[in-house]
């Protein structure tokens, strides 16, 4: 595994709660969020002491990033400039909302190096965006696409959901279309999860709120990946589609379970042996950090056995699967050594297919995904048996 090559950057602020989030969020305040760059500014400086640091991706997420005033954001981006080489950096990525940014906040962002924008839509239908408790409209996705394309930003991401309250397939076969119709190179689309401590949850729990059939929500699913084929964009990943070269660099860090650095409230980094969990409250994550620097709520040691079942869970969810010489590589054994039995069942089933070079999901094990990961799952002396040469 290589040393840390990525950054992930916690902005939580928004100006609307959504009624599907469980992300660490909160409403903006612009006391509170002046107070919260210089602590996050502080936490960067004493993980990451001297001068410019080299990363491979950046990726400021939310929230809502683009809540920050002019001044907030461009202090925010200035500083970021000034701590990591941004020229040498493959991908720095920001996420933004429908109608919360405009002319300048887009130069802005274009002047300070971000060439990726992770744009959240979410669906192309007012109803149900009113539903979902955003508080933009698809007239706002068409004038931001607009304003994206205006200032050359040629990499961008539009992020759907789908199996929506209410929805029907052809309801989500619609939006996908008009969102299709802009002609970006990258979609994320995820189907709705209802997650504790939301809006939704609550209503989930009274009988106020149902996900559509699952029959439905499968049918959604494969009109996504046959649409999307259609429209020439791949499926890199069971949620991520890309025209060529467009792929994540960042989210590919994750699912290669590559390490990477995170700073903000609530943020999680996967540092070599051990992984960084951040304190969530707000005024808590501000004082600790202006305090040390290390608002840090816990660090919990990684076990081998963890890492390898992390290697399977992250690396089937992309197409390519998991590459067997490069998983010998990491652990100095072949997958099929510790795991043929599972191999040769998942096959059999129809879940999993295997090659001499990888293990990958058939479309069956993707929409089965769960089923196959829970056979990754090693026995707790595990590690006593490697030790002893019993694997």
């Amino acid at each position: 595994m290589n040393e840390v090559q990525s950054v992930y950057i916690h902005i939580p602020f928004c100006r609307q709660i959504c009624h599907y989030c469980d992300f660490v969020k909160f409403f903006y305040n612009e006391q509170l969020a002046t107070e919260y760059i210089e602590a996050l500014k502080k936490e960067i400086n004493v993980s990451l002491p001297g001068g410019q640091h080299k990363m491979k991706t950046i990726y400021i997420g939310g929230g809502t990033p683009t809540a920050l005033n002019k001044t907030q954001l461009e202090t925010l981006l200035s500083f970021l400039n000034e701590k990591f080489d941004i020229a040498g950096c493959e991908e720095f990525s920001i996420e933004v909302n429908p109608g919360d940014i405009d002319g300048q906040k887009a130069q802005l962002l274009k002047q300070y190096g971000i060439n990726r924008i992770s744009f959240g839509v979410q669906v192309m239908d007012d109803a149900m965006l009113e539903q979902l408790g955003r508080v933009h409209r698809v007239r706002d996705v068409y004038h931001t696409v607009d304003l994206l394309k205006k200032h050359d930003f040629r990499n961008v991401s539009l992020d759907l959901i789908y199996a929506l309250p209410h929805q029907t397939v052809e309801q989500f076969s619609r939006s996908l279309q008009e969102a299709l119709s802009f002609g970006l190179p990258h979609y994320s689309t995820y189907a709705l999860q209802i997650e504790p401590k939301t809006v939704f949850y609550q209503k989930h729990k009274k009988g106020q709120l149902h996900r559509p059939p699952e029959d439905d929500e499968v049918m959604m699913y494969e009109i996504l990946k046959n649409t999307m084929k259609t429209n020439g964009i791949n499926q890199y990943e069971i949620s991520n589609f890309a025209a060529p070269g467009y792929e994540s660099k960042h989210n590919l860090t994750y699912w290669s379970n590559n390490y990477y650095y995170g700073f903000g409230a609530g943020a999680h980094g996967y540092l070599p042996g051990r992984r960084i969990t951040n304190i969530r409250p707000l005024p808590a994550y501000v004082k600790q950090a202006m305090k040390d620097g290390k608002p840090v709520l816990q660090t919990d040691k990684i076990t081998l056995k963890e890492r390898i079942e992390e290697e399977m869970f992250l690396g089937l969810r992309k197409m390519s699967g998991i590459d067997k010489e490069s998983f010998a590589k990491r652990f100095a054994f072949r997958p099929e050594e510790l795991y043929r039995r599972e191999f040769d069942q998942l096959t059999k089933t129809g879940l999993i297919s295997e090659s001499e070079s990888a293990i990958q999901l058939t479309d069956k094990g993707m929409l089965l995904g769960n089923r196959v990961f829970e056979k990754f799952l090693l026995d707790n002396d595990f590690e006593r048996l490697l030790k002893n040469g019993a694997i």
